[in-house]
């Protein structure tokens, strides 16, 4: 007589587990993964602000497009060591395009406000399609020394 009330019982708790699970799976779209806003990133460039090491990670507080998802090219302001400063976007984790470069990291060149890049040197390969990018990085692109 226990036995089917045991697998009654059973049974319940199988389908309530179940339904925990189905609770808990959600998917990452392409969005979540691009450079958005509290996006932790490296800056890549020999700029003082950037090299000296700090508790915290750079965060991007703004992306300056239309839909606030950041590419390659793409301008970011971020909170770095308490201060708010512009950086471009040179490298993202986010597959792209075929044939484009990816990175393991979230890289970004710090810049001033009128576009001129803070650092004198960028330790990393910078990807070829800023070179065809309409926009301002040919001052950028002059103190990269390698390209992928």
């Amino acid at each position: 007589m226990a036995f089917p009330q045991l697998s009654r019982s059973l049974t319940g708790l199988l389908v309530e587990t179940s339904s925990v699970i189905r609770q808990r799976t959600f998917s990452v779209s392409a969005v979540a993964a691009a450079i958005q806003k509290m996006t932790r990133v490296r800056v890549v460039d020999n700029s003082p602000l950037g090299t000296t090491p700090y508790h915290r990670a750079p965060r991007v507080i703004h992306v300056y497009t239309k839909n606030g998802v950041g590419k390659v090219g793409d301008k970011v302001l971020l909170a770095i060591k308490g201060q708010k400063k512009k950086a471009l976007i040179v490298g993202h984790k986010m597959p792209g395009k075929p044939m484009t470069a990816r990175f393991d990291s979230n890289n970004v060149v710090l810049i001033e406000d009128n576009g001129n890049p803070t650092g004198t040197r960028i330790k990393i390969p910078l990807p070829t399609q800023l070179r065809k990018m309409d926009g301002e990085y040919s001052k950028v692109l002059a103190i990269a020394s390698t390209f992928v």
